[in-house]
């Protein structure tokens, strides 16, 4: 019976812990780009080019915040005038995060129903990230929660991944697609 009282103090410790380290996030949401997100801080906000697929540059608004040895780094792209796909565009931006070191998960995501991909990049400098993708309303979405060597940061750049939302009944994909791709895997017509 001794033992139920310390199992109830590591929860409420481990909870009050947690807590504490929630301090500080808030949901910043960008209504005219369709999404939200958590920061820590306010984020700063600038417009940088960004090299497309095909060589040219494009405006991209990013929202960033730097904290300790940890960056949070949310990206859109404006691809409007740009004639390309949601292929091209997904690939180039995941060859682009992982020019410097090596991705260790790439795996379909969804938020909604917008489907990206999720990275896990480990970049030669000891530098992880936790990444997604996607291209939705002809725009780049690229959020980056990015932990640097010397401090365990690494839940922080997941947390940081996983809290972006899309707004507005968000969907890049037909209602039908997920029949037509269970029909590709059952008469094998999916590459």
């Amino acid at each position: 019976m001794r033992l139920v009282p310390l199992v109830l103090a590591a929860i409420l410790a481990g909870v009050s812990v947690a807590g504490a380290q929630s301090l500080g996030w808030k949901e910043y949401t960008y209504p005219q780009y369709s999404f939200g997100v958590s920061f820590p801080e306010e984020p700063k906000i600038e417009t940088k080019p960004y090299q497309t697929a095909d060589g040219s540059s494009a405006d991209a608004r990013v929202y960033s915040v730097a904290r300790g040895n940890s960056e949070f780094v949310m990206t859109i792209v404006d691809l409007t005038e740009k004639q390309t796909d949601e292929k091209t565009v997904l690939d180039h931006a995941i060859k682009t995060l992982a020019q410097d070191g090596e991705v260790k998960l790439d795996i379909t995501h969804r938020i909604s129903a917008v489907y990206g991909r999720q990275l896990s990049i480990a970049s030669n400098d000891g530098t992880h990230s936790s990444v997604a993708v996607f291209y939705y309303k002809k725009r780049l979405y690229q959020i980056a929660g990015i932990a640097h060597p010397g401090e365990n940061a690494t839940a922080d750049a997941i947390r940081f991944q996983q809290s972006l939302i899309f707004t507005n009944n968000a969907a890049n994909r037909t209602p039908l697609e997920p029949v037509f791709q269970v029909f590709g895997r059952v008469f094998g017509t999916n590459n």
